[in-house]
């Protein structure tokens, strides 16, 4: 059990016999009243974000998740194979599990696992990553960067809007996060 002050972004809470993560976290001291913590909590098995709020002298459930560096290593269908780096023990992972992950994997990306008790909680993508453009419209000269974006499809077969410059066969960063454009590499 964990108290609502140990709440924080990334921690996996037990509420109803359901797994959540917090996504994010308030905690307030109103003027009058007791405090209390604000939260957006995401349901790990359906995706479901829910506002909950907790009073600060309130226990909660926690749940143990151990996290494990992995290997992307190929897609099998509608399954997903990772390698354990250190005991290159693999695992396979259902496309349902793994939400908007897809979008941004290219063979040999390490990805971070959270399991419970076996079972794949959730898998964390690194901050960034370099993808190459393989469609979008050719740039023109004098195309600025501040000059407007258009619409670019990236080897893993994302499509991200890009500045003007950006052609065919050029490796761009994107981020994870918010599926922007970050930099040209």
């Amino acid at each position: 059990m964990i108290s609502t002050s140990e709440l924080k972004n990334g921690v996996y809470i037990k509420l109803d016999g359901e797994i959540y993560q917090v996504t994010e976290f308030l905690h307030v001291k109103p003027g009058k009243g007791p405090a209390f913590v604000r939260t957006k909590i995401k349901n790990i098995s359906t995706g479901q974000a829910l506002d909950r709020t907790f009073k600060t002298n309130e226990k909660i459930e926690d749940v143990y998740v151990e996290k494990q560096v992995m290997q992307y290593l190929y897609k099998d269908g509608d399954k997903y194979n990772f390698m354990n780096n250190d005991s290159y023990e693999q695992i396979e992972i259902h496309s349902s599990q793994l939400g908007d992950v897809p979008k941004y994997l290219t063979d040999g990306v390490n990805v971070q696992i959270a399991m419970n008790n076996g079972a794949v909680i959730s898998v964390e993508l690194p901050a960034a990553v370099v993808l190459e453009v393989v469609e979008t419209d050719p740039g023109m000269r004098g195309d600025t960067v501040s000059g407007g974006s258009k619409p670019a499809t990236l080897e893993t077969g994302a499509v991200v809007q890009v500045p003007l410059f950006i052609n065919i066969g050029d490796k761009i960063k994107i981020d994870t996060r918010t599926g922007q454009y970050l930099e040209r590499v």
